[in-house]
C-alpha cells in the first residue's frame, strides 16, 4: 500500500524557484505561484484570484487563468475537472507520475501512487490497439477531518 506523500512545508516551499514561464517572470505570476504553494487543495482560477485579492495583490483574473495555464502546459502544476466541469489547480508535489486522492468537502488532495491502475490502463490500450500516451484517475472521498466533523456532537447531518 502507497503513503500519501505529505504536504511540503511553508519553508521549503519558498525555497524552490518559480517555474520560468515566458520571457518574463512578474510580480503578478509569482504571486499566483505562491498563491498556489500556499494551499494543499485544488482551487479554481476565481478562487486563487479572490485570495490573492484578499491579500491586497493587485492581479488581473486574466492573468492568474494564462499563468495557470502555463503552469500547467510545464507541469508544475497538477490539473482536475469538477464534476461540475470546473478546471482546478494545485501545486505539484513530485515530478512523476501520479494520481489523487481528493476530499470531496473541503477540498483537501494527497498526492498517490496509481498502483493496479498502471497496468490496467497499459492492458486496456493495448487490448483495443492503442498506444497509451497517458490518463487519469482521481479517487475522491471524505478526509479524516471532515468524517470528525460529521461526528461531532450537534453536526448536521
Amino acid at each position: 500500500m502507497t503513503r500519501p506523500q505529505p504536504r511540503r512545508s511553508a519553508a521549503r516551499s519558498a525555497a524552490r524557484p518559480v517555474p520560468k514561464l515566458g520571457p518574463r517572470m512578474t510580480r503578478q505570476r509569482a504571486a499566483v505561484v505562491e498563491a498556489l504553494r500556499a494551499t494543499d487543495k485544488f482551487a479554481s482560477a476565481k478562487t486563487i484570484h479572490d485570495k490573492l485579492s484578499e491579500d491586497g495583490a493587485s492581479v488581473g483574473l486574466t492573468t492568474v487563468y494564462r499563468t495557470l495555464q502555463s503552469l500547467a502546459e510545464v507541469g508544475a502544476v497538477d490539473v482536475l475537472h469538477s464534476p461540475d466541469g470546473e478546471t482546478l489547480y494545485r501545486d505539484c508535489l513530485s515530478g512523476h507520475h501520479h494520481h489523487h486522492l481528493v476530499c470531496s468537502e473541503c477540498g483537501r488532495s494527497e498526492e498517490i501512487e496509481g498502483g493496479p491502475v498502471e497496468k490496467w490502463a497499459e492492458i486496456v490500450a493495448a487490448r483495443y490497439g492503442y498506444e497509451l500516451i497517458g490518463h487519469e484517475a482521481e479517487i475522491y472521498g471524505v478526509c479524516r477531518a471532515c468524517q470528525a466533523k460529521r461526528q461531532a456532537p450537534g453536526a448536521k447531518r
